[in-house]
């Protein structure tokens, strides 16, 4: 009942699955299911059995199959069956099986006429069967009954659906002859699914049902809604046979000599009945089969490649041996030295593609992330307390200006040397928060690189404590010297750097201060409206001109009673403005009472009242109206001057220092701690590790790895194996080709003028 070459490759299939079963896995060569679908009594059951060649399904009235019944059948030298809902009993009573399958669909979905989708599998080992996988699904149904849903129809439907839409699934359409085949609704679905009609095969019975003088010869014959594998009818068992009984062997010489005798069938009675459906069943896992075995080869070969390595190391193996304890202790310090540096260096396999880490996540902590930190603590601009306008700032953060000007004692560098000494101080707290940083990512390596001695739970342990109790260790060494060279930068303010300004140079910061782009606002529409000028601004005066090449002056405003509030934006308006205004409500500019400018940011603002501060401008915070601005503390110009000029000079030390924080600190990280604990891992760990313990002890294996390692090897034997017997297959094998496409347009109307 098979091609030839099948049996040849049944036995194959079954030696490749006992191989993998020895190791508890499943040979998967994505054997193709075969789903039974047709309307209720359409003989779906009977199909089923006659491939078995038992009664072993519940039979009756209305919708008897009512979940998904997933029969595998398997080769086998004797005759049982099992089920997965209770694994290891054998029925070899098939009227229990169907008592079981009743039980079974009962305690789901209750004694109603309600359905389930959950599958029952049920394995029958047999010698009488192939390795297949056939499912009867649920009767298709239109009219609820008893205590079903309304849409008993649609469940039904989407179970089907859920087995039929897979494309290793062939599909049996059973479909009675004495019902109109224009209306069958399990070729619609096979349709819906297969419209190429590569997987479906139309079965048609109850041929021995239809009316006298009717017969279905068009449809077997493929002329009326025609499939690319055409039909194949098959005469079932009565329900009077089943009642009394009758063996199916006798009801397959029944259906033969019922075709054979038959005029409308005898001329393709060789076609037709079960033994023939039997057979297409047989060629399409053959070809499957075929098909799938070169993929399947190149699949092993690549799972045995890939294991080769680690099955030789892992051949021969002794775990109590102390000499391999001994060697395996000094490969896995040495690979975890060679990580650790691997990491720091960000070479090699250890560079992590999804997040920084190691050495690059230190790297960024060094330029990136404690440069910010500095920038955090810098000197609070000069201009931040003048536009808070309080006296009692002023007295309380620059006691040596007003004191000096009181007493006419004042000396600009013993302000500048007080105000430096106070900003140096606030670098203390990024400092050793850079070194916390670099600490917690070398915690952070030395765990990831540890993960690599996770078969021995107590080596990696020990590891991890030795080397993060050395980085400990380490850590009170560098934030004390980190904590000294802050010191050493507080013992001696040198205003001899090269690089320092001094006071004698202050005078020539008040030649240009600040030069860019500004947009005049409030010039009126007929006039031009607003217009972008190139702004100079300089200690004596703000000039404005028509380009940045400075060729054509517009305008130049003197200084002397000149202030600068803000303007609150306008709804309509994208810019950024603040005003001049003159305190003596004088005109500013031409017959302009204000100046209103306009920059393109909030930021931008901010910097240009920065530099008009240090020209010696008074900023005030919101705009308010120059009467409001008397109860206001108001700096003398001079006094003003004497602000800027200190502010200047910190400013320029306060670079030299950062400059220099920026530099030393990550040296100093460098060489007190990564340096130092790569060479503590590369000399020291060893030792430490000898001197904790037992070294035996160190090198007990985890459950994890002995149980890996068994698997290893018993994978890698039955990968042999596997390889081996596909080896030793007859490339003979008969290939059945597909039909040929045919006119698969369905035509409507009856089932044909012989019925």
């Amino acid at each position: 009942m098979g091609n030839r070459g099948l049996e040849d490759l049944i036995p194959l299939v079954n030696r490749l699955q006992d191989a993998f079963s020895s190791i508890g896995q499943a040979c998967n060569l994505d054997l193709p299911q075969i789903a039974v679908v047709g309307g209720q009594s359409a003989g779906k059951s009977s199909v089923l059995e006659n491939f078995v060649g038992r009664d072993f399904l519940p039979r009756g009235s209305g919708i008897v199959t009512r979940r998904p019944l997933v029969l595998q059948l398997i080769n086998a030298t004797a005759e049982w069956a099992e089920f997965l809902h209770c694994k290891g009993k054998k029925f070899t009573d098939f009227d229990e099986v169907r008592q079981e399958i009743e039980a079974e669909t009962d305690r789901v979905t209750g004694a109603n006429k309600g359905i389930s989708p959950v599958p029952i599998n049920l394995r029958v080992y047999s010698p009488h069967v192939l390795n297949l996988t056939l499912i009867d699904l649920p009767g298709i149904t239109k009219v609820p009954v008893g205590d079903q849903p309304a849409d008993i129809e649609q469940q039904i439907r989407d179970m089907i659906m859920q087995f039929i839409t897979r494309e290793s699934c062939l599909i049996l359409a059973v479909t009675p002859a004495n019902t109109d085949l224009a209306n069958s609704d399990a070729l619609k679905l096979a349709k819906d699914v297969d419209s190429q009609g590569l997987r479906t095969i139309g079965v048609i019975t109850k041929l021995d049902l239809m009316d006298e003088g009717t017969d279905a010869r068009d449809v077997l014959e493929n002329k009326l809604l025609p499939l690319r594998r055409g039909y194949i009818g098959v005469v079932n068992r009565s329900q009077k046979d089943i009642d009394g009984k009758k063996d199916i062997k006798a009801a397959l010489e029944a259906e033969r000599k019922f075709f054979l005798s038959h005029p409308a069938y005898r001329h393709m009675a060789d076609k037709m009945g079960t033994p023939r459906l039997q057979k297409v069943l047989n060629q399409q896992l053959t070809n499957h089969i075929r098909d799938t075995l070169p993929a399947f080869r190149s699949k092993l070969q690549s799972q045995l490649l890939a294991l080769d390595k680690e099955a030789e190391e892992y051949r021969g193996y002794r775990p109590d041996d102390p000499s391999r304890k001994t060697k395996q202790l000094l490969q896995m310090v040495q690979q975890f030295s060679v990580d650790f540096e691997k990491r720091i260096e960000g070479s090699g396999d250890q560079v992590d593609t999804v997040e920084l880490s190691g050495g690059a996540k230190i790297n960024r902590i060094f330029h990136e992330r404690f440069p910010f930190e500095l920038v955090k603590n810098r000197f609070n601009k000069v201009h931040v307390i003048l536009v808070s306008n309080r006296k009692k700032t002023f007295h309380h953060l620059f006691p040596f200006i007003f004191v000096g000007f009181r007493t006419g004692l004042f000396t600009p560098d013993m302000a500048f040397e007080a105000i430096v000494k106070k900003q140096i101080i606030k670098l203390k707290e990024p400092c050793v928060k850079c070194v916390d940083m670099v600490i917690q990512e070398l915690i952070n390596t030395v765990r990831q690189c540890s993960n690599k001695l996770e078969c021995f739970p107590r080596l990696r342990e020990e590891t991890e404590r030795i080397v993060t109790s050395h980085i400990r260790d380490r850590e009170s060494r560098a934030k004390d010297q980190v904590l000294l060279l802050i010191d050493i930068q507080l013992s001696y303010i040198n205003t001899n750097h090269e690089d320092f300004i001094g006071f004698a140079n202050t005078a020539a910061l008040g030649s240009v201060i600040r030069k860019g782009w500004l947009t005049i606002n409030n010039i009126s529409i007929m006039k031009g409206g607003a217009k972008e000028y190139w702004f100079v601004l300089t200690a004596e005066s703000l000039s404005w001109f028509k380009d940045d090449e400075e060729k054509e002056k517009k305008y130049m405003l003197p200084l002397d009673n000149l202030k600068v509030r803000d303007v609150e934006k306008s709804f309509m308006s994208s810019k950024h403005i603040f005003c001049i205004f003159n305190t003596e409500s004088r005109n500013v500019y031409k017959d302009n009472r204000t100046l209103e400018l306009a920059c393109d940011s909030q930021d931008d603002v901010d910097s240009w009242k920065s530099s008009l501060l240090r020209a010696g401008w008074t900023v005030y915070p919101v705009e308010s109206d120059t009467t409001t601005t008397t109860d206001n503390f108001s700096m003398d110009p001079q006094l003003e001057r004497k602000v800027e000029t200190i502010r200047n000079l910190v400013d320029s030390y306060m670079a030299i220092v950062n400059k220099c924080i920026r530099d030393l600190i990550p040296k100093t990280i460098m060489h007190l701690m990564i340096g130092n604990v790569k060479d503590f891992i590369n000399a020291e760990l060893l030792a430490q590790l000898y001197s904790a313990g037992d070294q035996n002890a160190l090198m007990d294996e985890s459950q994890e790895q002995a149980q890996r390692r068994d698997e290893v090897l018993r994978t890698h034997q039955a990968l042999k194996e596997a390889l081996a017997i596909i080896g030793d297959i007859s490339t003979s094998t008969v290939t059945v080709p597909l039909p040929p496409p045919v006119d698969t347009s369905w035509v409507g109307g009856s089932s044909g003028g012989r019925r």
